[in-house]
């Protein structure tokens, strides 16, 4: 068991895996594969379509909004806490950054924690135990009782 310290954190909770990818556009895809890949065994009750579309939109917004002075990656981790499943991205830079846009009709951006807030039981967003930014999500009743 680990202790989240971060992402909503605080819960003792089973660390089901983790990736670590670089800030480039064909991570966001390569981390959907590792998701669907990686979470297979534990067979999720939930909707692997949604996790992974949550999962694009905040690796898409790492990879957008990260800052840093010196090369940088993002982290990917997933946990189960009894029956809810958490995903947990972390990247550089600040945190208060974090926030859900309200976009126009014709904006072609800006509607990614929309989604999350939409799909998700609930999100989070603060500074993260490896240094910059933490967004996580959580869906429950991911596992049967």
């Amino acid at each position: 068991m680990n202790d989240i310290t971060d992402g909503q954190g605080g819960q003792h909770a089973e660390l089901l895996g983790a990736m670590t990818l670089y800030p480039v556009p064909e991570s966001v895809s390569r981390a959907r594969r590792w998701f669907r890949k990686f979470i297979a065994p534990y067979n999720p009750a939930c909707s692997l379509d949604d996790c992974v579309l949550m999962i694009s939109e905040l690796v898409t917004n790492a990879i957008v909004y990260g800052q840093a002075d010196d090369e940088w990656l993002v982290r990917v981790e997933w946990f189960r806490e009894g029956t809810a499943l958490r995903v947990v991205v972390h990247n550089p830079g600040f945190p208060a950054n974090v926030r859900m846009r309200r976009p126009g009709a014709n904006d072609a951006h800006g509607r990614g924690l929309l989604l999350v807030d939409a799909l998700a039981h609930s999100w989070h967003a603060g500074p993260s135990r490896l240094g910059g930014t933490v967004v996580s999500f959580v869906v429950a009743d991911a596992w049967p009782s």
